[in-house]
């Protein structure tokens, strides 16, 4: 455990205190003025007696107060620690008006989030491996020195053979830039493609991180409703006919976020015959295509070939790790070249290592079987969230069971304030996704209910208390 900091300790021989209650006194005067805050670790007893040029013993009667009094709390072979339960403070030196009230939120032991995997089965040991491997096998200078803007060239290869060969593309790794995460692929797309002044339509409800990422470019967003089959076409040729400055629009077809729907064919046809007529561009987010339970994932909008303007995006952090930051975008070779140019501005390269090691583990079949193995797992969670949702709620939500992704999307049956239930079922420790994150205006009457990374008994307690609110 690194301490890469000096406790400083002023000690008085000549008072009548004891050395070890003024050492005790100080750590605890050390805390009340935010010097020490909860979770800082202090040095060893041995250190801080020869910091102090005092016996050990001392040193170790001082940390026995402050433990037995709680403010300090020991970790078997880590060390000794400020705790996370700090005694009640009352500063005397700071009149009631200096004092800063604030009111903690309470934590949350039961988190609904909005669709992450579960990252207790992804491939870390493989992964450990593969870095290992590539440190021993190649010469520091080969990986650790720059390369393309657009990422490994190898990697990109292993891309567009997978889009080619499992979503009904046809493209080359001319065509393909990594970034880190799905979330720099928006950022990109959206400061190569539109201007201020610029519009772009958008899914409501919808996922508003896209949204900022479109506006922070100056566009204008105009939302357009999600019906039981995806998107509002009617809506889309309205704002057509009345804007002449859209550029693009926002889609996630596969499972829409946040109602999982699926965007129907027919609707599909549709946006490409406009998108070619009016020449807006489709920015296509398939965040989770690799997780479907049916016979096979609906293919892309953007592996038709008929389609002229369209921008792709995908994402490695649901298959391996959302602390894994690997996402791709796909377009045509013209805007790929504009959108490199871009990304250099902002970040010369990506994690080139990272990159290797998930493409050793493409080519060694290690990714794929995991996929393997979480879709079975993910589906027999999702089967039983679906038993339990039928089980609490069922005379009081509408559902309809996903064939894939990572939640559920339920509308109550009655009349409620969602945003009350949210607040409410917050105060119980139990976290859902507001609706005001994936509403563009007044909040959406619905919840986006992950289950991926839950526990069966964490499915049934968080749904029992939701039903209790219903």
């Amino acid at each position: 455990m690194l301490r890469p900091w000096s406790l400083e300790i002023q000690l008085d021989k000549k008072s009548d205190k004891a050395v070890y209650l003024q050492i005790a006194d100080a750590v605890i005067d050390a805390v009340k003025i935010g010097k020490l805050v909860s979770g800082n670790a202090l040095p060893g007893s041995r250190q801080l007696a020869q910091l102090l040029k005092v016996n050990r013993n001392t040193v170790v009667e001082a940390l026995d107060v402050l433990t037995a009094e709680g403010w300090l709390i020991t970790i078997d072979r880590k060390g000794t620690f400020v705790t996370d339960s700090l005694p009640q403070l009352i500063p005397s030196s700071k009149t009631k008006n200096d004092i800063k009230t604030t009111v903690e939120e309470p934590k949350s032991f039961l988190v609904f989030d909005d669709g992450l995997p579960d990252s207790r089965l992804a491939p870390m040991n493989d992964l450990a491996r593969a870095y290992r491997e590539l440190f021993s096998r190649k010469s520091r200078w080969q990986i650790m020195g720059y390369s393309s803007e657009l990422g490994n060239l190898e990697f990109r290869k292993s891309i567009a053979q997978m889009l080619n060969f499992k979503r009904g593309m046809s493209i080359s790794q001319d065509q393909i830039c990594i970034t880190r995460g799905s979330q720099m692929a928006m950022y990109l797309a959206s400061h190569c493609l539109l201007n201020s002044g610029d519009a772009i339509l958008i899914e409501n409800p919808g996922y508003k991180p896209a949204w900022d990422a479109f506006e922070n470019a100056g566009a204008k967003l105009l939302p357009v409703d999600v019906d039981s089959d995806g998107l509002n076409i009617e809506q889309v040729e309205d704002y057509l006919q009345k804007h002449s400055n859209i550029k693009a629009i926002y889609v996630t077809p596969h499972h829409q976020f946040p109602t999982t729907v699926t965007l129907s064919l027919k609707k599909r046809l549709k946006l490409i015959e406009l998108s070619n007529q009016y020449g807006f561009t489709i920015i296509e987010d398939d965040y989770d295509n690799e997780f479907h339970f049916g016979q096979r994932p609906i293919l892309p909008i953007s592996s038709y070939s008929g389609l002229r303007n369209y921008i792709y995006i995908g994402t490695f952090s649901k298959i391996v790790a959302p602390a894994l930051r690997i996402g791709y975008l796909v377009s045509t070779a013209e805007n790929i070249q504009k959108i490199g140019n871009h990304r250099k501005i902002i970040d010369v390269q990506g994690d080139n290592i990272m990159e290797e090691a998930i493409l050793n583990l493409i080519n060694e079949g290690k990714i794929k079987r995991h996929l393997k193995k979480a879709n079975l797992v993910y589906k027999t969670k999702r089967d039983y969230f679906e038993s339990i949702l039928n089980q609490y709620l069922q005379n009081k939500i509408t559902f309809t069971k996903p064939e894939g992704g990572l939640a559920f999307w339920i509308v109550p049956k009655s009349e409620i304030n969602v945003l009350e239930v949210y607040e409410k079922l917050k105060s119980q420790g139990i976290q859902i996704m507001s609706p005001e994150k994936f509403s563009y205006e007044k909040p959406i009457k619905g919840f986006r209910l992950g289950y991926a990374s839950l526990s069966e008994k964490q499915m049934e307690e968080g749904l029992k208390a939701l039903s209790r609110l219903l």
